[in-house]
């Protein structure tokens, strides 16, 4: 083991005289902390509870450039950049992509239609024997590239692409049970196309006896058209078509599709052109289709706990 032979009698001498628990390891002593536990504990608070620009910061990402200055106003302690990193992995914080959501959102509706809404939709389906599906649209372009790829530290790769522009539109329903039902356009969703999809999909739940549908979605434009209000009119209750509140897509487990899509399927081809691109949405949403585990799985964000709440 490579142990001078002094080192060993040295050991035996101390057992001998003090005993075996003498020779077990100690910490080393070193620095003490600048921060004082209480000041830890407030710095924890404010990290945790509060928002960068709530403290005179031009920024709402809490860095550790932005945590250092806040140490040195707050508490007057100077720290390096490279402490502030360690005292907030010793306080239990790590660098994570914040969720971000809309201001505008009225909080006062989400908590309704999460503990008033939903459940009674949710009720109405059951009794019924009916389907509820959240429905959702999306698009992606040829420059959306947010995936990552293994290199040599410190020689940033480089992927070959192409600098034409284009892109694609999707709509998708999904249901609690896995079931997926997609349609892929060639334009932007107009009431006339999202009258189409509605169309395929109770077509599909008559097929398949799980009618009546109970359609939920946001507030696009071609979902809130008066002749989509017509045509859910027509259909003597067969359809029923409710809407999220505003400015909440935590609220709908779809979007979970398009992340599953775009970034995990669209964003690793990079494809060269539209019929590839059409042809990757298809491939990745028609074996979501085959893998209802999958869909079922979005259902388990813990935004979406009211749905399995009530299921």
């Amino acid at each position: 083991m490579g142990l001078h032979r002094r080192t060993i009698y040295t050991w035996l001498a101390t057992e001998r005289t003090e005993g075996h628990e003498a020779l077990r390891a100690r910490p080393v002593p070193g620095r003490p902390r600048k921060l004082a536990e209480e000041q830890l504990g407030e710095l924890a608070g404010l990290i945790a509870e509060s928002d960068p620009r709530a403290h005179g910061f031009a920024v709402a990402l809490w860095t550790r450039e932005v945590v250092r200055q806040l140490i040195a106003a707050r508490f007057g302690v100077q720290l390096t950049v490279a402490s502030v990193g360690r005292t907030l992995h010793h306080l239990g914080f790590s660098a994570q992509r914040p969720l971000y959501r809309a201001e505008q959102a009225d909080p006062v509706a989400v908590a309704r239609w999460r503990e008033i809404e939903y459940p009674k939709i949710a009720a109405a389906a059951k009794a019924a024997g009916g389907t509820v599906y959240f429905v959702d649209e999306a698009g992606v372009r040829s420059d959306y590239h947010p995936g990552t790829t293994w290199a040599p530290v410190g020689r940033t790769p480089t992927v070959a692409a192409t600098g034409a522009r284009f892109g694609l539109n999707m709509i998708s329903a999904i249901s609690a049970r896995g079931a997926l039902r997609f349609s892929v356009l060639t334009g932007t969703l107009t009431a006339a196309g999202f009258i189409a999809f509605l169309k395929r999909l109770l077509h599909d739940a008559e097929h398949h006896g799980s009618d009546p549908v109970f359609c939920i979605v946001d507030n696009h434009p071609a979902h809130r058209a008066k002749a989509v209000d017509r045509f859910v009119d027509s259909t003597d209750g067969a359809l029923r078509l409710y809407r999220l509140p505003a400015y909440s897509p935590q609220l709908n487990p779809d979007e979970w599709v398009w992340k599953n899509v775009k970034h995990d399927g669209v964003a690793p081809a990079a494809p060269k052109g539209p019929e590839q691109m059409k042809a990757v949405v298809t491939a990745r949403l028609r074996r979501l289709q085959r893998l209802p585990h999958i869909v079922r799985g979005f259902f388990g964000d813990p935004e979406l706990a009211y749905i399995a709440v009530v299921a």
